[in-house]
């Protein structure tokens, strides 16, 4: 990748006035650095492997939190390979559980990485976690992940070297895919110092099927009043699975659910209860299903009902590219899968506190208005700090630059109280560094001492990670920026 990476440069800064072949260089690059930092990584990993250094930091684990990252970051891989893609849960008896969040976010990455790399166009790839209890006890939860493919599979020899460090397949199509062979050795580290077992199914051109099993330790913490409106809810989704799974976290919810496999009946369903003078209070609607589509059936929904029964899509897809189209088809708002309970919970809570006009789209919380949000930056690279001011200010922030430690302390002291909302803190910086900046920030004797401080890193182990949340931040963001996932921890802490 470094190759790639000089040699793009140099064709890039040789065609300026060649705008398609330089963003063609600038994709490029992008990918090979992305893939170098994840050589590097690796490499790492493995150093502090084998050299018995690489620890578990326990910590509170939002299983939620963690299913909700990883679509979110492989959307761009599903989007271009045009990728069938789902996440499934059930029998989820703790949201909440004791792990390594980074660790475990890792193992899991790696895997459905792989996946969706040998994938080929038009693919599926598949995602399941449930729970059952476990035999350590009732303080305990075993907890199953699951991630299948259709893509080309492995052979029986090279599965019983799969777990060894640089190993791949010997194989044509496996060689022009980019990866270091470290990716399992570390995932199979990782899995068993969780006390935990993996376990793989895979037939060459067939697929390949990883299994994970987890026995967790429970959150013992009170679970929030999850109170709703008396409602009548229909689910309409062509697995049957998440509609049992829906209709049962509904049900605990108080909420009278029926459901659905495929537009037709979800149509016939409406409005034999529209006749009745009893429709659904809401659909909840999957946006991919064979047959009719969720927007086909919101058309049709609407055709018979009027604007009268909101309709929010469900899924597991990046929908910002038909949030316009959703808009004319009925779609009054959106919900991520996986449906946890208090996905389905907090999503529901918040269309009955905004109550939108018919015809006015309600966005989840991965679109936002950032205008007037003012960040704190801390980074004692002037490059950085461009990068990162630039690419944040396209989404509205406003930005203040600190370039240490020091004086970010100095710049929130001096400026009015909640002035800023959020800092985004670099680690490294000479005079004063993040840690001891963060717990200056805390040490503060006035309200917004409170203020979400991101750290923002290229030390990605989670002992560093650690590290962080115990000087007083709240969250981690990578370097290089992804923004992405930038957004989506911002959007957590700015409400």
């Amino acid at each position: 990748p470094m190759n790639a990476i000089v040699g793009m440069t140099a064709i890039a800064a040789s065609n300026f006035e060649n705008t398609a072949l330089v963003r063609d260089c600038l994709r490029k690059i992008t990918l090979s650095s992305r893939h170098l930092l994840g050589l590097i990584n690796d490499v790492l990993d493995m150093s502090k492997i084998e050299s018995g250094k690489l620890s578990l930091n326990i910590d509170i684990v939002s299983l939620r939190d963690l299913m909700e990252g990883l679509v979110g970051i492989v959307q761009p891989q599903v989007r271009a390979k045009k990728l069938r893609f789902n996440i499934r849960i059930r029998d989820i008896l703790a949201e909440r559980v004791y792990s390594d969040n980074v660790r475990l976010n890792q193992v899991l990455l790696n895997l459905l990485s792989n996946a969706l790399k040998f994938t080929p166009l038009g693919g599926s790839v598949a995602v399941s976690l449930y729970q059952e209890r476990s035999p350590l006890g009732d303080g305990y939860v075993r907890t199953h992940f699951h991630v299948k493919d259709t893509g080309i599979g492995m052979t029986e020899e090279f599965q019983k070297r799969i777990y060894d460090s640089f190993t791949r397949e010997s194989n044509a199509r496996v060689h022009r895919i980019e990866g270091t062979g470290l990716g399992m050795a570390i995932t199979k580290y990782i899995v068993d110092e969780m006390k935990g077992t993996i376990e793989l199914r895979s037939k060459l051109d067939r697929g390949t099927e990883f299994h994970i099993t987890l026995d967790m330790e429970r959150v013992d913490a009170q679970e929030e009043d999850m109170v709703l409106p008396d409602w009548n809810i229909l689910v309409v989704d062509d697995d049957e699975e998440l509609c049992r799974t829906a209709v049962s976290s509904l049900t605990e919810l108080g909420i009278q659910a029926e459901w659905a496999q495929e537009g037709h009946s979800a149509v016939q369903m409406s409005v034999r209860r529209h006749k009745q003078n009893r429709d659904y209070h809401i659909v909840l609607l999957d946006w991919e299903m064979p047959g009719m589509n969720g927007l086909e059936t919101a058309r049709e929904l609407r055709r018979h009902l009027g604007d009268d029964v909101p309709i929010l899509l469900i899924s597991a897809y990046d929908w910002t590219e038909i949030e316009e189209e959703a808009r004319l088809a009925g779609i009054t708002g959106f919900i991520s899968k996986p449906l946890f309970k208090s996905t389905l919970f907090q999503g529901l809570k918040r269309f009955a506190e905004a109550k939108p006009e018919p015809g006015e789209l309600q966005q989840d919380r991965t679109v936002a208005d950032w205008k007037g949000k003012r960040i704190l930056l801390t980074e004692d690279n002037e490059l950085n700090w461009e990068v990162a001011s630039t690419l944040l200010q396209e989404y509205g922030f406003d930005l203040d630059w600190a370039e240490n430690g020091q004086v970010c302390v100095d710049m929130l002291r001096e400026s009015p109280q909640g002035y800023y909302d959020v800092v985004l803190m670099d680690i490294r910086m000479p005079v004063m560094n993040g840690y001891e900046a963060a717990k200056n920030i805390r040490a503060m004797n006035r309200p917004d001492a409170n203020i979400p401080i991101i750290a923002m890193t290229a030390d990605a182990f989670s002992e560093d990670i650690q590290k962080c949340l115990d000087s007083g931040m709240d969250a981690h963001v990578a370097k290089p920026l992804d923004m992405k996932e930038v957004l989506r921890v911002l959007q957590k802490y700015l409400r």
